[in-house]
């Protein structure tokens, strides 16, 4: 072969590695509103589950992440799809299909919901920086609603909270990760948890992991997310194996390893976590003070994260509820993301009582409102205006299967609360 035909074979290769390379580029681009989803999902509340779930029942319930994480990525997938098809937002597809109140309702659930989430967010953020600088945990939690809010306050709102919240999931991922592989769990036992069990006793848990993990207003969200990226509906495939999986099974594997780092560490002991330290002092054995502030740090994270969501999550939905529009930039939205950023800090400074034990409770009491929004989204993505994009069979299935899970976790909730089941 001559210099020339090697050289010609090098000008035709090079066209061709740039356009895998520009389309390696323009897939990863796509990610973005799964991760909004998830790092909503894994917030403070979803950490204290997760350990106290390790610490009083070892492996046992790993089989309630692998069942929500799996549900979540068919109920995220019909909410990028309502984002894609519909010229309009989630609620206002909701009142044109199915009428004005349940359009209305659904803002309201929503907004019932990120309320109960802001508690554990405020709680966990406050908490954590008063570990890591020392000072009042209320004082800190007040700083980082001002910081929620200054982020919110910029141009170009929605990109910004994307790129804050990208970074904030690689935090997380690299703390837990280490943190696991720090513990040197039992991957034996946890084989097994993924097999479902009930524990006397784990019901709340249950019900909180449920809620946490399989977060129907973070999927009903993702409509939102999707149509302020323009996702179109030629870029469906990509986004689903770039952002849609990806994005909702991240959180799901960062609880699942920290269910086993909690279960490796201290469920021999039986020792249930009160307080926030007791969770930091899961790692602390395992490699001292790096231990303890890489898991602080990774709680933080996560609590920052899912605050930062969960408020521009409940003033969107409930502004675009109330007929005031859904865009990130309306000063209506920024006013009752201020009300939820406020509802947090308010419970935290005044609510007696483990903050750890409040963090669960407030996470548990979200699968109230889950059930309507799950019917709805179900609802939505059958509906005809979604053409090609609408719900299959086998879609419907698993659609099925999470309104089941919902609906169940909502009775036991009911259930516990008032005493039919001991907690």
């Amino acid at each position: 072969m001559s210099n020339r035909d090697v050289a010609e074979g090098i000008d035709a290769a090079a066209p061709a590695k740039s356009a895998a390379n520009r389309s390696l580029l323009a897939k990863m681009a796509l990610m973005g509103p799964a991760f909004i989803a998830g790092a909503w999902q894994f917030g403070p509340g979803n950490l204290a589950s997760a350990i106290e779930s390790g610490s009083a029942f070892g492996y046992a319930l790993i089989w309630v992440i692998v069942v929500s994480t799996l549900l979540m990525i068919f109920f995220t997938d019909m909410s990028v799809r309502v984002g894609i098809a519909s010229p309009v937002s989630m609620i206002a597809t909701i009142k044109q299909t199915l009428g004005k109140p349940l359009g209305v309702v659904a803002g309201l659930g929503v907004f019932f919901i990120t309320l109960c989430f802001s508690v554990g967010n405020a709680a966990g953020s406050g908490l954590a920086l008063s570990m890591l600088f020392g000072g009042n945990p209320v004082l800190w939690t007040l700083v980082m609603s001002l910081a929620v809010a200054f982020i919110l306050l910029v141009r170009n709102v929605y990109r910004t909270i994307e790129r804050v919240l990208l970074a904030l999931v690689a935090i997380m991922a690299v703390g837990f990760i280490v943190s696991a592989f720090l513990a040197r769990p039992d991957w034996g036992a946890a084989i097994i948890g993924s097999l479902p069990t009930f524990p006397p006793g784990a019901e709340l848990l249950i019900v909180a992991l449920v809620g946490t993990n399989f977060s129907i207003n973070a999927a009903f969200f993702t409509s939102y997310a999707t149509q302020a990226r323009k996702v179109r509906r030629d870029q469906y495939a990509d986004t689903t194996l770039s952002d849609t999986i990806p994005g909702i099974v991240a959180p799901g594997v960062m609880t699942a390893l920290v269910i086993m780092v909690a279960a490796a560490v201290l469920g021999h002991t039986g020792q249930r976590v009160e307080t926030l330290p007791q969770l930091a002092g899961v790692f602390e054995p395992l490699a001292g003070q790096a231990g303890y502030y890489i898991f602080v740090l990774g709680f933080f994270a996560a609590a920052f994260s899912s605050m930062l969501a969960n408020c521009t999550a409940g003033g969107t939905l409930l502004s675009d509820g109330l007929g005031w529009g859904g865009s990130f930039d309306s000063i209506r939205t920024k006013i009752l993301v201020a009300c939820v950023l406020a509802f947090g800090l308010a419970v935290v400074a005044f609510a007696p009582g483990s903050r750890v034990q409040l963090i669960i409770l407030a996470q548990a009491m979200t699968v109230l409102v889950a059930p309507l929004l799950g019917v709805l989204l179900v609802l939505t993505a059958n509906n005809k205006l979604l053409g090609d994009l609408k719900n299959t069979w086998w879609q419907n299935l698993f659609a099925a299967a999470g309104l089941l899970s919902i609906f169940a976790s909502s009775g036991l909730l009911i259930l516990t609360l008032t005493g039919v089941i001991a907690r």
